[in-house]
């Protein structure tokens, strides 16, 4: 973060405070073992003007379900959390930004058992491009199948977002990078592909859309936005099992994510995906992931969450809007 503008905010445990003032104290119990759960939300530029977040609701109700499965029990409840995050963005003068939600247990006993200590809730907001870069949003990337599998779901409980999962990604990712490729993708303890270290995967194979099932892989909110697309689009799309040297025979890869978006894939373990080059299919759901996360396709309008609407003002709007129809 110490590259960031130091006039953003955050906001921390019910205040808003300057960027460097969101510290922990070093007896944190998260920072020692890892229990925590934490959210990525992007908000975009709007096509037609303004800055909308997307499918803030859906995110939210994700970190409810991280924080239940690993018995985090949040003190703020959605409503609450959905407007500090816009207001957050107001108070930073975003027109589009990263989002990140986080709940931790803070200072207190130190061991493995959490007795009572607090649980610490923080957003930060801040610039951030395409994640891999914007040459791979258009070219594709080379991925490497890494060492490292993706965790059992009874030694790692997948369906939480939790920081502690991420040390399985960030082994993979650095062995990936040093071995020179963009990014690493896991198999699952039986073999079959999993995921990257923190996205979603899909191949194309005849013409039908595949992705892994959900038994060990997160529950990601662009798979299921890109699901929902390809389906409006015609296409015919599976959940299931794939193994590594299927990946290879595949016609079109690519990874999907809140900070990757829609990532093509050229390469795999030094193989071409296909031609080597962003293939149609891809290419098409890239183009309609776009034209949906600007607001330009008013038939999902009701994933984006519009910043500049306080909820005295939507309260307003309601109230209106009931004036004129009776």
């Amino acid at each position: 973060m110490s590259d960031l503008p130091t006039s953003l905010q955050l906001w921390f445990d019910g205040e808003f405070l300057p960027s460097d003032a969101g510290t922990v104290h070093l007896r944190t119990h998260s920072l020692h073992y890892g229990l925590g759960v934490f959210e990525g939300i992007r908000a975009y530029e709007q096509t037609g003007g303004g800055t909308a977040v997307f499918r803030l609701e859906d995110h939210l109700r994700r970190l409810e379900g991280s924080a239940h499965i690993l018995e985090i029990n949040l003190p703020y409840d959605r409503k609450t959390l959905r407007d500090v995050t816009l207001d957050l963005i107001r108070r930073n003068g975003h027109s589009a930004c990263y989002i990140r939600p986080i709940a931790i247990l803070g200072a207190g006993s130190m061991g493995v058992y959490p007795k009572s200590n607090p649980v610490q809730v923080a957003i930060m907001t801040w610039p951030w491009g395409a994640y891999l870069g914007e040459e791979a949003l258009t070219k594709g990337i080379r991925c490497k199948i890494s060492s490292y599998a993706r965790h059992h779901p009874n030694a790692a409980l997948l369906k939480a977002k939790a920081t502690g999962n991420y040390i399985n990604s960030v082994l993979a990712k650095r062995e990936a990078v040093r071995l020179g490729y963009e990014e690493a993708i896991m198999l699952d303890v039986h073999g079959n592909v999993a995921e990257g270290t923190g996205e979603n995967l899909f191949i194309v194979r005849d013409g039908k859309l595949i992705t892994p099932p959900l038994n060990s892989v997160l529950q990601g909110i662009t798979r299921d936005t890109i699901m929902k697309l390809a389906v409006a689009e015609g296409l015919e799309v599976f959940d299931r099992f794939f193994t590594r040297d299927e990946l290879y025979l595949a016609e079109e890869a690519f990874l999907t994510g809140t900070a990757a978006e829609v990532t093509p894939i050229r390469e795999v373990d030094d193989r071409l995906v296909g031609e080597g080059r962003p293939g149609p299919i891809t290419l098409r759901l890239q183009k309609r992931y776009f034209q949906t996360i600007r607001g330009e396709r008013p038939e999902w309008k009701h994933w984006l969450d519009p910043v500049s609407a306080t909820a005295e003002t939507e309260a307003t709007a309601l109230e209106a809007e009931a004036l004129q129809t009776n």
